[in-house]
C-alpha cells in the first residue's frame, strides 16, 4: 500500500477525515509534513493505528487509555501481562460504572412507579427541585 491521502485513510480505516484530525490533535497518530503541493500523506501504519483506537473504543478505552495502549503496542518491552494489568483495571472501572448507574436507574424507576400517584405533582420534578 503506498502513502495514502487524508480521505483515502479515513475510507481504510472506517472513519471521518474529521476523526483522524482530532486523533492527530490528541496525539494519538502523527500528523504527515506538508510537502509544497499542499497534500499531506499518510503511510499505511495510520490505518492500522486508526483501526486499533477505533477497537480500543469500541471495548470501552478512553483516548488516554488508548493513549497508553499504543505505546504498549509499539514498545517491544512491554508485556501481555502489563496489558492484562490495564484490561483488569479497566474492567473494574466498568464495574463500578454499572454498578453506579444501577443505583441511578433504581432511583429513577421509584419515581417513575410514582407518577401518576399524587394529585398534581409529579414526583421526578420535584425531587429535582428540592433543596439540598
Amino acid at each position: 500500500m503506498n502513502q495514502l491521502t487524508i480521505g483515502q485513510a479515513a475510507k481504510l480505516s472506517g472513519v471521518g477525515v474529521e476523526t483522524i484530525r482530532f486523533y492527530e490533535r490528541q496525539g494519538l497518530i502523527e500528523q504527515p509534513p506538508k510537502p509544497d503541493n499542499g497534500f499531506r500523506r499518510y503511510p499505511p501504519e495510520t490505518v492500522r493505528k486508526i483501526r486499533f483506537i477505533r477497537r480500543a473504543k469500541e471495548i470501552g478505552f478512553s483516548l488516554r487509555e488508548i493513549h497508553e495502549l499504543l505505546g504498549f503496542y509499539f514498545d517491544t518491552q512491554t508485556s501481555c501481562e502489563d496489558v492484562r494489568d490495564q484490561a483488569k483495571i479497566k474492567i473494574a472501572d466498568m464495574e463500578a460504572r454499572i454498578a453506579a448507574l444501577g443505583k441511578m436507574k433504581t432511583a429513577l424507576q421509584a419515581l417513575v412507579d410514582e407518577c401518576g400517584t399524587r394529585e398534581g405533582e409529579c414526583p421526578i420534578l420535584e425531587t429535582l427541585a428540592e433543596d439540598y
